[in-house]
């Protein structure tokens, strides 16, 4: 995976993930609006893994699933104004809301099964976890 911005006039980057190519961009005001935003990307992984995954588990289970909407949204709050975090009431903290949709012959107990599958996937568990990022320059 790459990210190459290139320019000084505007914030538009190209990624490259493997053979894909897409830019990103900042709404239009901040950037030129080209592109998905870093925080569209970030919901857009969140909600493709978690479809993905509860997919996965229905297809194996042979459960009658015939679509899955995750629908998304993220707000920065002051800790203070959360009920259950635990950060210091001067902090901010970054709440992500998922709405999840099932569509299908479904039982309540397959949909809530499903729903506690949601929070198993991947990136959900790499967004609730602890994450470390190292940074290294390079020359180009």
């Amino acid at each position: 995976m790459s990210v190459v911005a290139r320019g000084s006039k505007n914030l538009q980057v190209e990624i490259a993930a493997g053979r894909h190519r897409f830019v990103a961009d900042e709404p239009e005001g901040i950037g030129d609006d080209t592109g998905p935003g870093p925080y569209d990307l970030l919901l857009a992984s969140l909600g493709a893994c978690t479809a993905m995954t509860v997919q996965m588990y229905a297809r194996n289970k042979n459960w009658p699933l015939a679509a899955v909407e995750v629908r998304l949204d993220i707000q920065k709050i002051h800790a203070q104004d959360c009920e259950d975090c635990e950060s210091e009431p001067t902090a901010r903290v970054d709440i992500i809301e998922r709405e999840l949709q099932f569509e299908g012959d479904l039982t309540q107990e397959q949909v809530d099964r499903l729903a506690l599958i949601a929070s198993r996937c991947p990136v959900h568990r790499t967004l609730t976890g602890e994450i470390k990022i190292r940074t290294h320059v390079g020359r180009p």
